[in-house]
């Protein structure tokens, strides 16, 4: 199974809407796009919506934290929203809960950044 990726700019933050798997053969890809947008846009505020994310192995994992160093340089901040059980027990068991904030929703995560 593959991805669907939708992402959308509002302000300073990007929302980054993943359906599917998060492994090796997306990563690579997405990591280019997302760093790409982050430079062009002056992103500062990546929000993840991991609600119909089914799967994410080690190579997702380093992608999160390769995208936290980025928006770090620019004193930004990850959200994770929207996670599932298997999802969140990876989140917690990889420490990615030490560099990322989780919200219930999208709608709390643009608040959580707005007030930083």
């Amino acid at each position: 199974m593959s991805v669907n990726i939708q992402m959308s700019i509002r302000k300073n933050m990007l929302f980054v809407r993943l359906n599917g798997e998060l492994d090796q053969a997306v990563t690579e890809k997405l990591k280019i796009r997302i760093s790409e947008l982050i430079d062009k846009y002056e992103i500062k505020y990546l929000i993840f919506n991991f609600e119909k994310l089914n799967f994410m192995d080690s190579s997702g994992v380093g992608f999160i934290i390769g995208r936290y160093s980025q928006v770090r340089r620019r004193n930004g901040r990850i959200v994770i929203c929207s996670m599932n059980r298997l999802i969140e027990r990876i989140f917690n068991l990889s420490g990615l809960k030490k560099i990322c904030s989780v919200a219930a929703n999208e709608t709390e995560a643009a608040k959580i950044v707005e007030v930083m």
